[in-house]
C-alpha cells in the first residue's frame, strides 16, 4: 500500500509537523516503504511461534516478590490538603 501525498499531508496536519515543500517526495517515499514493511509484516503466519518470555535461551526475568515495601501514609498526606472526603481529595468542579 503506497500513500498519496494528500495522506502524507493529512498525517502531518494531525501530527501538526509542518513539511517543507522540498521534502515531501521523501516524507511520501519513507512512509509508504515503513507501511509497505508492516504490511509484509501482517502477512506472515505466527500462529506456531510459541511466545517468548526472554529474547535470549536460558535466561529468566528475575522478579521480585509481591510484598508490601512502604508503609501507609495516607492519613498524613491528607492532613494537608484544603478538603478531603472519604479518603478522596476534593477539587473544586471545573465543569458543570
Amino acid at each position: 500500500m503506497s500513500l498519496t501525498r494528500e495522506a502524507v499531508e493529512k498525517i502531518a496536519h494531525l501530527a501538526r509537523l509542518s513539511i517543507a515543500e522540498t521534502e515531501m517526495p521523501v516524507y511520501v517515499t519513507s512512509l509508504s516503504s515503513i507501511v509497505d514493511f508492516v504490511d509484509e509484516l501482517s502477512r506472515i503466519d505466527t500462529g506456531a511461534v510459541e511466545p517468548m518470555a526472554h529474547p535470549l535461551d536460558g535466561q529468566h526475568q528475575r522478579l521480585r516478590p509481591d510484598v508490601v515495601s512502604e508503609a501507609d501514609h495516607r492519613d498524613r498526606y491528607q492532613a494537608n490538603a484544603p478538603s478531603v472526603q472519604a479518603g478522596l481529595y476534593v477539587v473544586p468542579r471545573v465543569i458543570e
